[in-house]
């Protein structure tokens, strides 16, 4: 009797630990490894620039993980799906469970469809703590405030399931003919800007094992303190691993807990764990508000005047405002794919408010940027800082750029790094060149306008402009029947 064959189809879990549908796949039978880079239904949500370069070495250590039995295809799932069990007669396909919507809905299909082909399917969680639907409040309704959601959902809710090792033992088929290999994906942009980036990230579930091992050995112990200051390698740096999967939150979370022998009393334990609970909170969001990424979840922002595009959101792209903190935050972004996340809320309120650039401009250059772009904590953080989201930073809270430097990067060391025409200026103008006289300018030989831009706007006046637009926007919306 030929042995039962299993199909393992990969996706955002691109690990062979704690991976509860590989175990699956593995529990009776052969398996047949697949990856497949969906080019039909993503559509604007398709995959930006730079998560295709991780996505790429991504895949390059999860094949080698599997001993280069990974196929690898391109297309619509579904008829790969079919075309697979067609030539090997598989019996069973699984998978972890992907929480965008456009994703819901195309499994949600293709279940349906491989069911009625008398195909078992079956679908697992390996991506998040706490099931977004298992988690509601006293009234069976939805959470809209973090706190509420994780203090007094998440955290009263049964434990996350503790993580389990890779399967023993697991026999994988693998078929040449089926396998179009990772080159043929083309996930390397052509426009090499990319090339510092392993300088700063090891994608693979390798990688994510050492960031969390670094992380867990020194900086979570001040975690609380040191996460806010760019200069500092105070964070984990995980989000990319999790994002693809390379790690689980529950790996996470467990090893977090064993380094303080499984008490959260911790501070900086309780602040690190409650950045996992962000991430629940953001894809729990995206769940039960799928219009999300498209909409205004407060309504009162669809009547606010925003600025059209223009060229000063190419500035702002560009690290080129004038601003040090922000430029620096954009020059980071670019030159490694990744942003510090005090520094996200910074340049995020400046091109908001002080630009009055709608979010979704802000959104899809992330997007389009990070190595770590989740469609779930995108959408989420960028509607709260905005004013317009879920628990979201109330409109009048406007970053000061410059408050916010000199508070969490007070000798300048984030600025200097990125922004170098301003290394010669002394700590108390580094955040705010247009101040410095014109002695101290001449002798950092800084000419503003030209080494280094002038500011695009007037901090002080650009944030009462957003104070008014925002009045008029709560004005004009219709009033409600008494």
């Amino acid at each position: 009797m030929n042995k039962q064959i299993n199909i393992m189809w990969f996706r955002q879990d691109l690990r062979l630990r704690d991976n509860p549908a590989l175990r699956e796949a593995c529990s009776d039978g052969s398996t047949i490894a697949l990856y497949i880079l969906d080019d039909k239904n993503p559509q604007q949500y398709a995959m930006g620039e730079a998560s295709k370069w991780w996505l790429h070495h991504s895949l390059e250590a999860l094949n080698k993980s599997l001993d280069g039995k990974l196929h690898i295809r391109k297309g619509d799932p579904h008829t790969i799906l079919t075309e697979l069990i067609d030539k090997t007669g598989a019996a069973k396909v699984v998978w972890n469970r992907c929480y965008e919507p456009w994703q819901i809905k195309r499994d949600k299909g293709i279940k349906q469809q491989l069911k009625q082909q008398d195909v078992l399917v079956r679908s697992f969680n390996g991506s998040l703590l706490w099931e977004p639907w298992e988690i509601m409040n006293k009234a069976g309704s939805v959470y809209k405030v973090f706190t509420p959601y994780y203090r007094k959902g998440c955290l009263q809710a049964p434990s996350p399931r503790s993580p389990v090792d890779a399967p023993k033992d697991c026999q994988y088929e693998y078929l040449p003919e089926l396998d179009q290999s990772l080159d043929n994906l083309q996930l390397i942009p052509q426009i090499e800007w990319y090339q510092a980036f392993p300088n700063h990230c090891q994608p693979g579930e390798e990688g994510a094992a050492n960031n969390l091992s670094h992380f867990l050995s020194e900086p979570v112990a001040s975690y609380k303190e040191a996460r806010d200051v760019p200069s500092k390698q105070g964070t984990s740096r995980l989000s990319g691993h999790l994002h693809f999967g390379e790690i689980s939150p529950h790996q996470v979370w467990y090893a977090a807990l064993n380094k303080y022998a499984g008490s959260m009393e911790n501070p900086d334990l309780d602040c690190f764990l409650s950045e996992l609970g962000w991430r629940e909170f953001s894809h729990y969001l995206l769940f039960h508000f799928p219009t999300l990424p498209e909409k205004n979840y407060n309504s009162t922002f669809d009547s606010y005047q925003w600025r059209d595009e223009n060229s000063d959101l190419v500035c702002w792209q560009q690290g080129q405002t004038g601003v040090p903190i922000v430029d620096a935050g954009m020059r980071e972004l670019w030159q490694t794919g990744y942003m510090h996340n005090r520094v996200r809320m910074v340049v995020g309120s400046y091109l908001v408010k002080n630009l009055q650039t709608h979010w979704q401009h802000g959104e899809r250059w992330f997007w389009d940027c990070l190595v770590d772009a989740d469609l779930a904590a995108n959408s989420a953080s960028w509607q709260w800082v905005a004013g317009s989201g879920a628990d979201a930073s109330p409109f009048f809270r406007i970053f000061n750029p410059v408050t916010q430097g000199e508070r969490f990067d007070s000798q300048g060391i984030y600025v200097r790094k990125y922004c170098p025409e301003l290394d010669g200026l002394p700590d108390k103008y580094i955040h705010k060149p247009w101040e410095a006289p014109a002695d101290i300018l001449a002798k950092a030989n800084l000419v503003l306008g030209k080494h280094y831009p002038k500011p695009l706007v007037d901090l002080k006046v650009s944030r009462q402009q957003a104070l008014d637009a925002y009045a008029n926007a709560k004005d004009s919306q219709p009033s409600q029947p008494s």
